[in-house]
């Protein structure tokens, strides 16, 4: 068999390059926030692909957007070279459902309501491994994960202890599929993921007083910034912006910094997401290949968040401006 190239990628990077022309941008975002109704905003999507919501309720958009994201998953999983591809980004529904799965066994409670069909495995497929103490229909390292998971909860009755397990999972199966693609890109986004999701730990560890033990388990491995770094910067704001100067996350460690002593969760919040944004828009420089096609997964995630919010939002009376303030950026 034949090695894959970029060249591999040349017809579906062009189908898609010329898709994103369509795609939800900053103007149209604007155009939706200063809609005179909610079934005016809705109808602006039409131009981009999207079903007619103008008449929905808040059940019937999500049902909408998450059709809209299967069928651009099956399709380049069918289309991409490489269909680990689409992995990367359906890995974090299946271990959502993980840990509703998880938590709703130790509670005995049913959590079904809560499960995304957007993972490579359903929320009831995993309930059923549990109940079963079957995992063989899971992938291998999901399997694991959860089995582990539902141990560690059982001996513990701390379903953290089981989140922790399951996070750590994820980011190694994450990791292991951006090496099976290969590309120094892929494995750039799986570390700036890692680097914010540690970022965000350190900050809310710190604003709700947690001690350094909760702090040492909540940490992943795998990032540009080591957790043994984290844990020793994470007695100063300064010392924690210090850690990422020059980094995508610069301006998100020092909201972060702020944040520590009070600032606004929100804004750094944001800007964690904006820097893998910031990261993912690096794609744009690279004609064909993996890397353009994993951009456009990522855009398709950011605009169907980003439209979610806003209709969410005027469905239920928020001023555009306070919708705004919440809105990543978008690299349409």
């Amino acid at each position: 068999m034949s090695k894959i190239t970029d060249r591999d990628y040349l017809a579906l990077t062009a189908m898609l390059r010329a898709r994103e022309a369509k795609m939800l941008d900053r103007d149209k975002m604007d155009r939706m926030l200063a809609a005179g109704s909610y079934a005016d905003a809705a109808k602006l999507l039409t131009d981009c692909g999207y079903e007619d919501m103008s008449a929905m309720d808040a059940k019937g958009v999500d049902e909408v957007l998450s059709a809209h994201r299967m069928a651009v998953y099956d399709e380049i999983v069918h289309m991409a070279p490489q269909s680990e591809l689409v992995d990367i980004f359906r890995l974090k529904y299946d271990y959502h459902n993980a840990k509703v799965a998880v938590k709703a066994k130790g509670m005995g409670t049913d959590g079904a309501h809560l499960y995304s069909g957007i993972g490579r495995v359903s929320g009831e497929a995993i309930v059923q491994a549990i109940e079963e103490d079957a995992y063989g229909a899971l992938p291998p390292v999901l399997a694991k994960a959860v089995r582990e998971a539902v141990v560690i909860l059982a001996k513990t009755g701390n379903p953290q202890q089981a989140e922790f397990l399951l996070d750590e999972a994820y980011f190694a199966e994450l990791g292991a599929i951006a090496d099976k693609v290969a590309g120094a890109y892929l494995k750039g986004y799986v570390k700036i993921q890692i680097d914010a999701a540690n970022l965000r730990t350190v900050v809310r560890t710190v604003r709700m007083n947690r001690g350094m033990d909760f702090l040492t388990q909540a940490l992943i491995s795998g990032g540009n910034i080591s957790p043994e770094a984290l844990i020793q910067a994470a007695g100063s704001g300064d010392s924690l912006a210090a850690l990422f100067t020059a980094t995508t996350l610069q301006e998100a460690a020092q909201l972060g910094a702020e944040a520590m002593k009070g600032g606004s969760m929100t804004k750094f919040e944001l800007s964690c997401d904006n820097a893998v944004t910031v990261y993912l828009a690096s794609a744009k420089l690279v004609s064909f290949g993996s890397e353009p096609v994993a951009e456009y997964l990522a855009m398709v995630e950011t605009e169907i968040t980003a439209i979610r919010m806003i209709l969410s939002g005027r469905l239920a009376g928020i001023e555009p401006s306070v919708i705004r303030e919440r809105l990543r950026d978008i690299n349409a």
